[in-house]
C-alpha cells in the first residue's frame, strides 16, 4: 500500500516541475508476459488447472474491503469486464461485452453510449442489460450508506443510467466530466447481487449464483482451501479449453514442494524456488548429454565416479586409527546418520526429477516496490531531510540488486502513477534529481544536522571531567588512571600502553597482562592461528578486535598530542599515522577515522549526524515473513547508502500480518518498503494514495491510502483536473505534472518494478507470467501429445 507526509513547502524552480515529457515517452513495457503463447488448435480440450494462490478469498466481493487478489481472479473468469488490460497496461474494449462503447455528448453533459454484444447472458438465462449497470451505479454511488462498499470513484459522478435505443444500448449520463468512465462496470455485477444491501453485503461473499464468464463458481471449500472453477455451459464466447481450474491455497515456502508433488501445476514462486527448477532442468539436460555418451551411471550421482563419495576412497577416511576408536555405539549413531542423509539425498533426487516437468516463467509484474518515507513527524517532517534520503539512493544499484540475479531489465522506475508502457508513463525524476552524495549532505547541513555522536560526546565528556577531577586530588578515577583496560600502569604513566612491544612486533601490543595479553588472538601469532587456520568466523572477529584496538591506540595518541602530553614528534602518534594512511587507502580499516588533513576515501562513510543533542536516526520497519528476503536485501543496501551521507538507522522487521495494520497505516514508522500496483485510471486510482491528508471530524487525520503523510494542495488539484479532462494528450499532460511534483516532495521513492516468477508445467500454455495483460481464461490448457501431461489432464485432446 502506499505512504504520504506533510510536504513543509520548500520553494523549488517551477520549470523543473511543470516540463512535461515528450509523447512517445510511455514507449514498450520494460518486460513483456512470459505464458508459452500456443493457438487453440495446438490445446487438448479438457484437463483440471491446479493453480497455487495465496488464500481462499473471504469474499467474492471485489467492491469489498476484504477482497484480495484471489477475489479479482475469479472476477476475471467467471464476470463480465467492459474493458480489460492488454499487454502494454492499456485499456481495451472485450468485444465479447461490447460492440462499442464511446462518449457521445460533451455539452451539457457527458453521455457515454455503451453497445452491448447481443450474445451476452447470465448464466440463468437473462441478458446483460441496462438494469444491471443501473443496479451496480446504485450500490456504488456512495448515496445509500446501507451499501458496504470499499470505493465508489468514479460511479459518484453518475447522474443517471437508462436503457438506449434498445434493450443492447445503455445510456450512461454524467454529473460531472469524467476522464476514466472506461474503468467503470469491470467487473459488471448481476443486479441479483447489487440489486439489494442484504445481497450485496451478504449474498456474493461466498458463493456467486449467477455469472457470465468462460467459467462459473463451482464451490470455494474453506476446508480444503480450494475454489473450484467450471465451464459455463452458457458461454457465447470461445469455448474454454480446460474443464476446471482449482485456485488451491498453498503458502509461499511450500509451493517447490506442491510442485515437486504434482499437487499444483501453476504457481508464483519466490528466487529460491525458481534457483531449484532451473537447476533440475541443467541436471536433466547434463543426464541427457551423459546418458547420448554412454554416461549413464555417471549422471546417476550414485554410482561410478559418484560411489566414491561413499565407498573406496571415501571409506579409507574412516579406517586405520580412526575406525578402530569407535564404540558400538558410536557405530550405531554414525550408520544411523548415514541412513538419514541417504533417505534425505534420495527425497531431493525425486523432487529433482518430478521438478524437471516444470520451467519458470518470469516478467515484471504491474507494480513496483517504493521507499515510503514518513513525513508526520521526526526528521522527515523537513522536506530537505527527505530529499537527503532520496538523494542518497542508487535506483540503478537497488533495481540491479534485485532484478539482475534474475535475468529480468534492471531498470529504475521513474513515476508514481505509471509504468512504462502505459500512455501515462514518462520518466519524472529529475524533479528531485538524481543519486548525489555531496547533494544529500548538502541538504541536511542546511536542514541543522551536523557531524557529532552525541554518545560519544557525552562520554567524552565524563572522561574528560574524570580526568580534571584526578589533577585535582578528588576521588573519582579517570579511565587513564590506575589499571585501565589497555595498559597495565596509567596511560600517561611511566611505562604507557604502547610500551614494550609496539602493535607491529610480534607480541601483544599492549604492555601488562592487559584484556588483550596472553593467548588473545593478537598475541604471539597473529588470528590466522585460531582453529588451525579454519575457523573463518574466529579470524574475523579477531581481525576486527584488532583494528579497533589500533583504532583506539592512535585516538589516544592523537588525544595526548593535542594536549601537550606528548610533543609533535611522538613516535607513536607518527607511527600510528603511518600505520594508518597505509591501512586507510588499502581499505582494511572500514570506518575508521582518518588522521587530521587526510583526505577521506572514495565513497567512505559520513560520520553521524546530530541535531540539539539527537543522533539522525530513523526507524526502518519491515515485514518478517519468508518472502520477504529481497527486501530485507534492499533494505541492508539503502541503510549502507544513508550512512554514507551520516543517516543510521533502526531496523525492525515485524510480523507480516501487523506491518501495514499497526506500523504503516497508523504511521508508526520512517522508512519502509512495499508496493503498489500500477493501474491505467491513475487519475481515479491514485488520487487517494498522494491525497493531502485532511483533520477528520473527530480530530484525526484523514490519511486514505496515502500513509507516507506528504500531500500538497497542487497535486490534489492537478488529479482533479485530469478526472474531469476528456482530452487524451491533456489527461496525460496533467498526471504527469502531478508526477512531477510527487517526486520533489520525496514522500515516496519508486525503485524497481516487482519480479514476477511463475513456475508452470511445461505442458501448460496460454499462462503463467501475464504481465500487464488481463489473463484470457479460455485459452489456457494442455498441450496435445505432450511428453508428459499433468495426472489430472487428458494425455490427449479432440
Amino acid at each position: 500500500m502506499r505512504s504520504v507526509a506533510f510536504l513543509t513547502g520548500s520553494a523549488l524552480a517551477v520549470s523543473v516541475l511543470t516540463g512535461c515529457s515528450s509523447e512517445d515517452e510511455a514507449g514498450k513495457p520494460v518486460a513483456g508476459q512470459d505464458i508459452a503463447p500456443a493457438a487453440r488448435a495446438a490445446i487438448a480440450d479438457g484437463g483440471t488447472l491446479r493453480w497455487a494462490v495465496d488464500a481462499v478469498p473471504e469474499t467474492l466481493n471485489t467492491f469489498q474491503s476484504d477482497a484480495d487478489a484471489t477475489t479479482t481472479r475469479v472476477a476475471q473468469a467467471v464476470l463480465p469486464s467492459m474493458f480489460r488490460l492488454d499487454r502494454n497496461g492499456r485499456p481495451e474494449r472485450d468485444p465479447d461485452f461490447l460492440e462499442s462503447a464511446k462518449v457521445v455528448e460533451t455539452e451539457p453533459k457527458q453521455i457515454v453510449l455503451y453497445k452491448l454484444n447481443q450474445q451476452a447472458v447470465w448464466s440463468d438465462g437473462r441478458e446483460v442489460a441496462a438494469a444491471d449497470f443501473a443496479a451496480q451505479w446504485r450500490a456504488l454511488s456512495g448515496k445509500d450508506t446501507a451499501y458496504w462498499t470499499a470505493r465508489n470513484a468514479g460511479y459518484e459522478r453518475i447522474e443517471k443510467i437508462e436503457r438506449g435505443a434498445n434493450d443492447l444500448e445503455v445510456k450512461v449520463t454524467f454529473g460531472r466530466p469524467y476522464a476514466d468512465w472506461q474503468s467503470l462496470f469491470s467487473p459488471l455485477y448481476p443486479k441479483d447481487v447489487t440489486g439489494s444491501p442484504d445481497s450485496f453485503n451478504d449474498g456474493a461473499r461466498r458463493k456467486l449464483k449467477v455469472t457470465a464468464g468462460p467459467f462459473t463458481v463451482k464451490k470455494v471449500d474453506s476446508q480444503d482451501d480450494e475454489v473450484t472453477l467450471t465451464r459455463n455451459p452458457r458461454w457465447w464466447g470461445s469455448p474454454a479449453k480446460l474443464t476446471e481450474i482449482v485456485l488451491a491455497a498453498v503458502p509461499r515456502d511450500k509451493r517447490a514442494a506442491a510442485l515437486a508433488a504434482g499437487t499444483v501445476d501453476l504457481a508464483e514462486i519466490d528466487p529460491e524456488a525458481a534457483g531449484s527448477i532451473t537447476l533440475a532442468a541443467r541436471a536433466k539436460a547434463t543426464a541427457t548429454l551423459l546418458q547420448g555418451a554412454g554416461g549413464k551411471k555417471g549422471a546417476d550421482g550414485e554410482t561410478g565416479a559418484g560411489e566414491g563419495k561413499e565407498t573406496g576412497t571415501g571409506e579409507d577416511k574412516e579406517t586405520g586409527a580412526g575406525a578402530d576408536e569407535e564404540t558400538g555405539a558410536d557405530a550405531d549413531e554414525k550408520a544411523g546418520a548415514e541412513q538419514k542423509e541417504r533417505g534425505a539425498s534420495a527425497k531431493r533426487r525425486r523432487q529433482q526429477a518430478a521438478l524437471q516437468d516444470f520451467e519458470v516463467r518470469k516478467s515484471l509484474e504491474p507494480a513496483y516496490t517504493q521507499l515510503a518515507l514518513n513525513g508526520a513527524d521526526g526528521p522527515l517532517a523537513d522536506e530537505r531531510v527527505r530529499r537527503a534520503v532520496a538523494r542518497a539512493l542508487d535506483r540503478g544499484e537497488l533495481a540491479k540488486l534485485v532484478l539482475k540475479p534474475l535475468g529480468l531489465p534492471a531498470v529504475p522506475v521513474g513515476s508514481h502513477l505509471a509504468l512504462a508502457g502505459q500512455d501515462a508513463y514518462a520518466d519524472n525524476s529529475d524533479a528531485l534529481g538524481g543519486h548525489n552524495t555531496a547533494e544529500a549532505q548538502a541538504l541536511l547541513a542546511d536542514a541543522g544536522w551536523m557531524p557529532g555522536d552525541p554518545a560519544k560526546e557525552k562520554k567524552k565528556g565524563e572522561k574528560a571531567a574524570g580526568a580534571e577531577s584526578e589533577k585535582s586530588g578528588g576521588p573519582e578515577k579517570s579511565e587513564g588512571s590506575g589499571k585501565d583496560e589497555n595498559s597495565g600502569k596509567d596511560e600517561n604513566s611511566g611505562k604507557d600502553e604502547n610500551s614494550g612491544k609496539d602493535e607491529n612486533s610480534g607480541k601483544d601490543g599492549e604492555s601488562g597482562k592487559d584484556e588483550n595479553s596472553g593467548k588473545d588472538g593478537e598475541s604471539g601469532k597473529d588470528d590466522k592461528r585460531s582453529s588451525g587456520g579454519d575457523d573463518k568466523a574466529h579470524r574475523e572477529a579477531a581481525r576486527e578486535q584488532k583494528q579497533n584496538e589500533q583504532h583506539k591506540q592512535y585516538r589516544q595518541h592523537e588525544q595526548h598530542d593535542q594536549s601537550g602530553d606528548a610533543g609533535e614528534g611522538s613516535p607513536h602518534l607518527a607511527q600510528d599515522r603511518k600505520q594508518y594512511a597505509n591501512e586507510l587507502t588499502q581499505g582494511t580499516v572500514p570506518g575508521a577515522y582518518a588522521p587530521k588533513g587526510t583526505a577521506a576515501p572514495a565513497g567512505a562513510a559520513a560520520g553521524p549526524l546530530a541535531k540539539d543533542g539527537k543522533p539522525l536516526t530513523l526507524r526502518f520497519v519491515l515485514p518478517s515473513g519468508p518472502g520477504s528476503q529481497s527486501l530485507w536485501t534492499v533494505a541492508d543496501r539503502i541503510t549502507r547508502m544513508l550512512e554514507k551521507v551520516g543517516i543510521r538507522t533502526e531496523v525492525t522487521k515485524v510480523a507480516d500480518e501487523s506491518y501495514f495494520k499497526d506500523h504503516i497505516a497508523s504511521g508508526q514508522y520512517d522508512l519502509a518498503l512495499y508496493s503498489w500496483p500500477a493501474s491505467a485510471f491513475p487519475a481515479t486510482d491514485a488520487r487517494p494514495i498522494f491525497a493531502k491528508p485532511v483533520p477528520a471530524a473527530d480530530g484525526s487525520l484523514n490519511v486514505e491510502q496515502n500513509y507516507t503523510r506528504v500531500g500538497t494542495d497542487q497535486v490534489d488539484q492537478l488529479f482533479d483536473q485530469a478526472a474531469a479532462t476528456l482530452d487524451q494528450d491533456e489527461n496525460r499532460s496533467l498526471i504527469r505534472k502531478a508526477d512531477s511534483r510527487i517526486w520533489a516532495a520525496a514522500g515516496s521513492i519508486p525503485l524497481y518494478q516487482r519480479p514476477q516468477l511463475m513456475a508452470a508445467r511445461k505442458a501448460l500454455v496460454n499462462a503463467g507470467a501475464f504481465g500487464f495483460q488481463t489473463p484470457v481464461y479460455e485459452d489456457m490448457g494442455f498441450l496435445k501429445n505432450a511428453a508428459k501431461m499433468p495426472s489430472s489432464s487428458p494425455s490427449s485432446g479432440g
